[in-house]
């Protein structure tokens, strides 16, 4: 190995190992927000609809704000939107313990500390590293990154439960805060960008757009194209699940009569097990057509749920549960950031995949916000299961007529 393929090897190791590192400070900030839902609740008698919408309002603002912020990272570099969202999200947690009306909440955590997540989450990290990266290492190191932010959900979830048990919500709180700042430091291999050119996908009919276009041009194409809606259109449901799940599982456990310590333990096995499943899925990527793996991971999440609806509700189902829809939590990710830059290159691709996340997170929004209302008007969650269901085999199904090239397998060199 010559010299400079080695220190172009480590400098790829150095730049997934940072962005992996920001994804799990994030989303680990970020995915653990459903654990104080009961604690504000008793804390400012808000009620659980009104902080469910406080909470909706963020998992849309996540995902508005990173095509915003993607395309500020497109033109300006990655390394300074990380830093600024790192103050947001330091600043909205460090707040959020001081509001005790639900406007206040919207503003702390439906606005700024969403905002600042988004500033340090998929497209932009991901985008990032891809502008940077040849196109055969690309699918691994989207499954990389994503594989952080499991980590980050892993690690933060019994920590964060167990910091509320001994000092309180409001600690706990503010202790997030001040880990959201050390994405500043691990930006720095972010700071400069080089564009690796890329072709785009040859599928047919496909029309893909050259890299000397402006950016409203290009977003404009991609929203004329079949296969990016349908993209789209899957992703939505991916949200609806994940925000449902992540904001209203410990209030599931809590109908199970079951203890707070389950909750905090199945979103960290959801954490652990998305490790595996966000590198598999990139791995994957690059010898399958991504889009038969999309439907393949959100048919199994119905069959998943179907399974759980018919369980006796005890510990070891909540695990067995989290650990099934773990694999396929946030393994989407990869195939789907694949596709985009499949279909239209990297020049953009922090500010259309962040349109698709932006799809992912009105799903979102409707998820936390709808498992509020359900649970309040009903008094359990039965209703928004059998909607996780349908929306799991409509996603599965509206992934397969997406026009993605067969994948060709790298030549094998001759033996002399």
């Amino acid at each position: 190995m010559s010299p400079t393929t080695d220190h172009t090897r480590r400098t790829t190791w150095i730049l997934m190992l940072s962005a992996a590192a920001i994804m799990a400070l994030t989303m680990g900030v970020r995915q653990v927000t459903g654990l104080f839902l009961s604690p504000i609740n008793t804390s400012t008698q808000l009620g659980i609809v009104k902080i469910s919408l406080a909470m909706a309002i963020g998992q849309f603002v996540w995902g508005a704000s990173q095509p915003i912020f993607g395309a500020f990272a497109d033109k300006y570099g990655a390394s300074r939107v990380v830093i600024f969202g790192g103050v947001l999200l330091a600043l909205g947690t460090a707040l959020t313990p001081f509001v005790s009306t639900d406007w206040g909440l919207m503003l702390t955590l439906g606005i700024l500390a969403a905002c600042g997540a988004g500033a340090g989450s998929f497209s932009i990290l991901i985008g990032g590293t891809a502008q940077r990266l040849p196109a055969e290492r690309r699918p691994f190191a989207a499954g990389f990154i994503n594989a952080g932010g499991s980590f980050g959900q892993f690690l933060f979830a019994p920590l964060t439960q167990g910091l509320i048990g001994a000092f309180g919500w409001v600690a706990a709180m503010l202790t997030l805060a001040s880990t959201a700042l050390l994405t500043i430091p691990l930006s720095w291999p972010l700071r400069r960008r080089k564009t690796v050119a890329t072709p785009v996908s040859s599928a047919p009919g496909i029309v893909a757009a050259t890299t000397d276009i402006g950016l409203r041009q290009q977003v404009g194409i991609a929203l004329r194209d079949r296969s990016y809606l349908y993209l789209h259109a899957g992703f939505f449901t991916c949200g609806f699940h994940l925000a449902f799940l992540i904001t209203h599982l410990p209030g599931e456990v809590g109908l199970c009569n079951l203890p707070a310590s389950v909750s905090a333990t199945s979103i960290a096995i959801i954490g652990l097990f998305n490790i595996a499943g966000s590198l598999m899925a990139g791995s994957l990527s690059t010898r399958y057509r991504m889009k038969h793996l999309l439907a393949l991971m959100y048919a199994s999440r119905g069959l998943i749920i179907i399974l759980y609806l018919l369980a006796p509700k005890t510990a070891l189902t909540f695990y067995v549960f989290a650990a099934a829809l773990g694999f396929t939590w946030l393994a989407t990710v990869p195939p789907t950031a694949g596709i985009v830059g499949k279909l239209f290159g990297t020049r953009y691709m922090a500010t259309l995949f962040g349109l698709t996340l932006l799809s992912h997170q009105i799903g979102g929004f409707f998820g936390a916000y709808l498992g509020g209302i359900t649970l309040a008007r009903t008094g359990d969650y039965t209703w928004m299961w059998y909607a996780d269901i349908a929306l799991a085999f409509f996603a599965a199904l509206v992934n397969l007529p997406i026009r993605e090239a067969k994948v060709v397998p790298p030549m094998r060199a001759q033996p002399a």
